[in-house]
């Protein structure tokens, strides 16, 4: 399928994109059927008349959701891939594991110059929590299972999955709360979700005492900045609620320099890496999507807007 007036598709990979980028090329913003983006400039789809489907160059949508100019008649469609869930599985997988084995504790004890044995527990003993079991959830959760960890999972709604205790719904957050010791979140960025990540939540986390050797909860974020409240961690992890954290996501990013999360002892901060994808790879995915809506077929991964993914 030739990209042409038949076919116009541009990447807009930050709010700061130049909109000349389309008149440069060869289409015309009224050529333009389709739009693969991540984070455009709101205005823009007001500029395209003829637009047809809205692809989401990630995983997550909140950020296309928020225009207020997007149209209720046109299809979204977010991202799903293969080498997608296996980046985001194999980071889920090394935190849990850096944090089971108390890491933290020993970098600082190499900062020291201090030879000294860390306790840490056997995965049988450690029970990870993961909320969220869309396509990424679900695959995290799969490979934490083999690799010895007792699983629970939470979503909105009701899920079975082998070697999965699920918990669903208002209901079944506290008593999946309390039988998690390390906490992966990988749910989508909603009204119902935003800042859910707080002193509340994290005091109904249940570790001291069954993990013999792991101090206290541990929290890993790994889907959206705006999930969780930063305050409540810092306050968490000080006063020992929250024994340490792995945050790939903020609200605001870069995460400034001067921030606390930085310097933090228990904290491992990444510059939202955890699962990311070739240009090749969501151009393709993009194709498939616009072929199959020109046949008439029937989208994947289409997102219901009401829920928010």
């Amino acid at each position: 399928m030739a990209v042409g007036k038949q076919l116009a598709v541009r990447i807009f990979p930050d709010a700061e994109t130049d909109l000349t980028s389309l008149e440069n090329g060869t289409a015309r913003f009224d050529d333009v059927q389709y739009l693969l983006a991540w984070r455009y400039p709101f205005g823009l789809l007001d500029a395209l008349p003829n637009l047809k489907l809205i692809i989401s160059a990630g995983a997550g949508v909140d950020h296309v959701l928020l225009d207020p100019d997007l149209p209720d008649h046109i299809p979204l469609v977010r991202f799903v891939d293969r080498h997608l869930t296996t980046r985001m599985t194999s980071y889920v997988a090394s935190q849990v594991l850096f944090h089971t084995r108390r890491l933290t504790e020993v970098l600082e004890h190499q900062r020291n110059a201090q030879w000294l044995y860390v306790c840490d527990p056997l995965p049988e003993t450690v029970r990870v929590g993961v909320m969220g079991l869309g396509e990424l959830g679900q695959a995290s959760a799969s490979t934490l299972v083999s690799l010895g960890f007792q699983m629970r999972g939470w979503s909105r709604s009701p899920k079975t999955i082998d070697g999965i205790t699920c918990f669903s719904g208002d209901d079944g957050l506290v008593p999946f709360l309390a039988e998690t010791d390390i906490l992966v979140v990988l749910l989508p960025l909603t009204p119902q979700t935003k800042h859910m990540l707080n002193r509340d939540l994290f005091s109904q986390l249940s570790c001291t005492g069954r993990s013999a050797y792991l101090p206290g909860p541990v929290l890993i974020n790994a889907a959206r900045g705006g999930l969780q409240n930063v305050p409540d961690i810092l306050t968490s992890l000080n006063d020992g609620t929250l024994y340490a954290a792995s945050l790939d996501v903020f609200e605001n990013e870069p995460l400034s320099a001067e921030h606390p999360l930085w310097s933090h002892p228990r904290v491992v901060v990444s510059p939202h890496i955890a699962s990311v994808t070739s240009p090749h790879r969501i151009a393709r995915y993009a194709l498939k999507q616009i072929s199959t809506f020109e046949a008439g077929g029937t989208l994947e991964h289409t997102v219901d807007r009401m829920r928010g993914y």
